[in-house]
């Protein structure tokens, strides 16, 4: 079945323009982009768009994601951002060129992947400065197994290290922290007496200190999606207004309109749980005209984060099939089967591109979207 809607666009020009204002800051201050695909569930097209942008490097927390884009003839290279199964360590030495790793037995395994395989595989060993994700809390401990991939694991190549902020634990990246990271680096050094390639200090929520110019010397990759495909975390969540030279209109996604009509604001008779556990509250505006629009929870993660561009609509609330719209103060009439715009946050972007039944259109210039 060729299912036209729902639908979600990708805007590659304005993808790589996006890409190549970001590169070009950080490579004035000697930093190394490495453009994160994983939002877009490892399309081709988009990794593309970040080489052609400039990146220098792409990654993804998926191998599945890798094999797609290499099978499509994007070359790479490819660093693996989840910390690897141990299950799946000779398919991250098969496809991908780096890795993030946090444990020494997962090193050792994968040495003798790489050794299994005759290959060499690059790792950045991650440490964590309060996120609480993935990384050595013990930087003693760090630098040993940093010592140990050096000295022990002639198939894994210690390329650096890196910190993740701004996830899990929601942990601002500042200077200090990134200083934390470069003494981190220094004794790595010291120990195994030569400079280390990488210090990757984070995604896009670190941007914002070479955005600021207050990023220190010595962080020298990183690894950016949001950042550059949606653009829209940093300028509207965290107010940098100055920012605007990232268009956070690269991806569209579209929905048919299912019904319209006229309906109390609140529901009537007794509320209980809706279909996912949760008791909602309710505004009682009166009666208003709303439309149900063919696209869920199921499609986009939360159907209520969704941004219409009609002008006037309110996104309500949605089920697993559903958005429903107040659209009493659209500004243009709204009948069945019309396409309604929405613009799109991360999370949701990640929802649709991962939908086998998500019409991908990819749209290269202005006259001419293909399905991807």
């Amino acid at each position: 079945m060729n299912r036209q809607y729902p639908q979600l666009e990708i805007n590659l020009p304005k993808l790589r323009r996006n890409t190549r204002e970001v590169v070009s800051r950080c490579q004035a201050v000697g930093i190394h982009v490495c453009g994160v695909m994983k939002g877009t569930n490892g399309h081709p097209a988009v990794a593309r768009a970040f080489l052609d942008g400039g990146a220098s490097e792409l990654a993804t927390s998926r191998v599945e994601q890798v094999i797609r884009c290499r099978e499509a003839g994007v070359p790479g290279p490819y660093l693996l951002l989840r910390i690897p199964m141990l299950s799946e360590l000779e398919e991250v030495v098969r496809w991908c060129d780096s890795s993030v790793q946090s444990e020494l037995a997962t090193l050792d395994a994968l040495e003798a992947a790489c050794v299994k395989l005759n290959k060499t595989h690059r790792v950045i060993v991650m440490a964590d400065l309060g996120d609480l994700r993935e990384g050595f809390w013990d930087k003693n401990e760090m630098v040993d197994v940093c010592a140990h991939v050096e000295r022990d694991l002639p198939h894994v190549h210690l390329a650096g290290i890196g910190v993740n902020l701004g996830c899990y634990g929601s942990i601002q990246p500042t200077p200090d922290k990134m200083e934390d990271l470069i003494a981190i680096a220094r004794q790595v050094e010291e120990r195994i007496g030569r400079k280390l390639e990488v210090i990757s200090g984070g995604a896009t929520s670190s941007y914002t200190l070479v955005h600021w110019g207050t990023m220190p010397k010595g962080i020298n990759h990183l690894r950016i999606g949001e950042g550059i495909l949606n653009a829209k975390d940093l300028q509207i969540d965290w107010g940098i207004h100055d920012m605007d030279y990232l268009a956070m209109d690269a991806f569209t996604i579209r929905a048919q309109v299912l019904e319209v009509k006229t309906k109390p604001s609140h529901p009537v008779g007794t509320i209980a749980m809706d279909a996912f556990c949760r008791v909602p509250t309710y505004e009682d505006r009166g009666m208003r005209k709303r439309c149900l629009v063919g696209i869920g929870h199921s499609d986009v993660g939360d159907a209520a984060r969704l941004i219409p561009r009609l002008e006037g609509a309110e996104v309500l609330g949605g089920s697993s099939d559903h958005c429903i719209l107040d659209i009493e103060n659209c500004t243009q009439e709204v009948h069945v089967g019309d396409i309604v715009e929405f613009s799109v946050i991360y999370s949701a972007m990640m929802y649709a591109a991962a939908r086998d039944d998500m019409n991908i259109i990819v749209v290269d210039d202005a006259r001419s979207p293909r399905e991807s």
